[in-house]
């Protein structure tokens, strides 16, 4: 048997070595690209990521047409989903469906190495680059960040929040800004 032809709309196989991927960030807080949607037809898009201790990942936000799936290659990972926040350890895998608000970050006391998927793939390396431009005094933060300010996952976090706001970005992905409400005795 032999190998079958690729057609004209097909794409090839796409192998990322570790020295040719482009690494964003310092320290324990990393974003490297591993495959965007030029690469693979829009079918795939990843990162592995990497946050120190109890840092945030990303704000509330969901994708339109993309499920997300998130690897835990080491430590521990909390992500947000709805109203509810799951704990992830390492070898635990976590798929968001598209439309499903979700956000994460790094347990506290815990850093986190994660493997990140989204099929269809978003187009994301782009606005990883403006963000580290950011956090390198190298660009004004903007809109880019909306909502920033205390972390999402501390000791005692609420688990009950008000939507106050909606931004879209061209990527699809709609970040969504809350407040977290405390509970009353």
């Amino acid at each position: 048997m032999g190998t079958p032809h690729l057609t004209s709309q097909e794409m090839p196989p796409l192998v990322v070595r570790r020295n040719e991927v482009e690494v964003l960030g310092a320290g324990p807080n990393t974003i490297s690209r591993l495959a965007d949607v030029p690469a693979t037809g829009g079918s795939l898009s990843a990162t592995r990521t990497t946050s120190g201790k109890g840092q945030d990942g990303a704000a509330p936000h969901y994708h339109r047409a993309s499920a997300e799936t998130f690897f835990v290659l080491g430590g521990v990972l909390q992500v947000l989903i709805g109203v509810e926040i799951v704990t992830a350890q390492e070898g635990d895998l976590l798929f968001v469906p598209p439309r499903t608000v979700h956000a994460f970050g790094a347990a506290p006391g815990f850093g986190v190495d994660l493997l990140i998927a989204f099929t269809l793939g978003v187009e994301r390396f782009g606005y990883f680059r403006l963000l580290d431009r950011v956090r390198n005094g190298d660009a004004e933060p903007g809109g880019v960040l909306k909502g920033k300010g205390e972390p999402l996952f501390r000791e005692g976090s609420a688990t009950t929040l008000d939507l106050l706001d909606t931004t879209t970005f061209t990527t699809g992905a709609v970040v969504l800004t809350y407040r977290p409400v405390t509970a009353t005795s």
